[in-house]
């Protein structure tokens, strides 16, 4: 009757734990819209990342993106000011992670920056403290198998922007326990998000399926076949995309993009996931989207227009 009992709390304790305080790892465009998200629907969120400057950074973006909610009439100036007073910053990792009930993890997307992350994470939590990542494409196995806890390790992509985009795909590891998942995805729901579960495998379903035809526009645009605007002219038009893959690949990060688009290459071993070499040469020269000012297109801060690179203009 004993054993039966602590089975049967094994089993049920993490479904019935309030999860109140939430730790977001990383203030840039994922974590920051993340703590939005939590603070907006009445969680405590603690924002860590490596200085305070990102972090007041990260505040002031917040702060700006509840400001147009204001004004859409989404959101009240009470609610923003209760949502932004949920918000506390650390520059310490356990300071942030003491309390936490969930860990959100937005750092780079880099592997050996996340095992590592993932093994502090692991000693500093309390041992009920479910751990997820925002990865776009890193194996939720690999990064887990970094911890004493793989069963309550999970992923939780977000997609960009956070307070707008209403998907969260929830990505189970080998050994995430079916308990940790539903969880998971209840929590998702009361964000007022809409949560699809999926299994471990390189890219996940949405950059999986995204990230080769981004892939192929670049391949398109390296071939001379067509134009940058042309081409996500055809895919806007033609395919009623709201936004071009080229564009689409500058509001990712070109940098991004690659780094996932080698997850696949290297996880499946098939060519057809190739990065194309425009893509890896445009990283290299530091030409990466939107965060650096230029990719397939020139963007000019402050001011919404924007034109294609003269890298890329025809003559």
């Amino acid at each position: 009757m004993e054993i039966f009992s602590e089975i049967l709390l094994s089993s049920e304790y993490l479904t019935q734990i309030n999860m109140n305080n939430i730790t977001v790892i990383g203030s840039g465009t994922m974590g920051n819209g993340i703590a939005h998200v939590f603070a907006q629907n009445g969680y405590k969120v603690s924002l860590v990342d490596i200085n305070q400057p990102a972090l007041d950074k990260a505040l002031a973006t917040i702060s700006k993106n509840m400001d147009r909610q204001v004004t859409k009439g989404t959101l009240s100036e009470e609610d923003k000011n209760t949502a932004l007073s949920k918000i506390k910053t650390f520059t310490s990792l356990k300071e942030g992670v003491e309390i936490a009930d969930l860990v959100i993890e937005a750092a780079t997307e880099n592997l050996s920056i996340k095992l590592d992350l993932f093994k502090q994470l692991d000693e500093l939590c309390k041992e009920e403290t479910i751990l997820a990542t925002n990865t776009s494409s890193i194996s939720i196995t690999k990064i887990a198998a970094a911890t004493s806890r793989p069963d309550k390790v999970i992923g939780m992509h977000f997609m960009n922007p956070v307070p707008v985009m209403k998907l969260v795909e929830v990505i189970r590891g080998y050994a995430t326990s079916e308990e940790v998942t539903d969880k998971i995805m209840d929590l998702s729901k009361k964000l007022d998000k809409i949560p699809v579960e999926v299994n471990d495998y390189p890219g996940f379903v949405a950059n999986r399926i995204l990230m080769p035809m981004i892939n192929e526009a670049i391949y398109t645009l390296y071939e001379s076949v067509a134009g940058v605007e042309e081409i996500d002219t055809v895919m806007k038009l033609g395919m009623a995309h709201p936004m071009g893959p080229l564009q689409l690949a500058d509001f990712i990060g070109l940098d991004v993009c690659l780094s996932i688009l080698r997850v696949l290459h290297d996880g499946f071993g098939n060519p057809k996931y190739a990065p194309c070499p425009l893509l890896v040469n445009m990283v290299e020269a530091g030409f990466k989207g939107v965060k650096t000012g230029e990719g397939f297109y020139k963007y000019t801060p402050g001011v919404k227009e924007f034109t294609v690179s003269p890298q890329f203009n025809r003559k």
